[in-house]
């Protein structure tokens, strides 16, 4: 994966990524729902996140206190040592990681803590979440960084023009 031409051309569509999302506000939410749902299906039919991990890479997920308690544990730590070690509260509240890359993610693209993920790692990139209008906005953040993401747009953008 060719992380430089993506975020270029990530960034050279964003304005039209951005006109789109505005489009699928109009669209009926179980509607909305069902197309996010059958373009994730079809995206990730040819999608290996391993070839990529531009996610891990780049941003930080949200760590409940449920995902912070579990990889506590898998760490052999308390969790007020674990968030001590690895997270801070962002300027929402929210414990996110101190750092970019993650620090979990091996050489491989692969995350050395996978079964004891965070929550949000786990549904990322919540392109066949319900409720896709409460999200529309962060998707249209993730379309700079999950070139699948960038794919469902890109294919929404000849579906639904003007």
């Amino acid at each position: 994966m060719d992380l430089e031409n993506f975020k270029k051309k990530a960034r050279s569509e964003y304005p039209n990524h951005k006109k789109l999302k505005d489009r699928l506000r109009k669209i009926k939410p179980k509607v909305l729902d069902k197309k996010f749902e059958e373009a994730h299906d079809a995206q990730f039919e040819h999608t290996d996140c391993l070839e990529c991990a531009n996610c891990c890479k780049t941003t930080s997920p949200i760590f409940i206190q449920t995902d912070i308690d579990r990889l506590a544990k898998v760490f052999r730590m308390k969790p007020s040592s674990f968030i001590d070690t690895y997270l801070h509260r962002d300027e929402e509240g929210d414990f996110v990681l101190n750092s970019s890359p993650c620090p979990f993610l091996g050489d491989d693209n692969k995350c050395f803590v996978y079964d004891a993920r965070p929550k949000a790692c786990r549904e990322y990139p919540h392109t066949n979440r319900k409720n896709m209008h409460g999200i529309l906005n962060l998707t249209l953040r993730n379309t700079q960084v999950c070139p699948a993401v960038h794919e469902i747009f890109q294919e929404f953008s000849k579906d639904f023009r003007k």
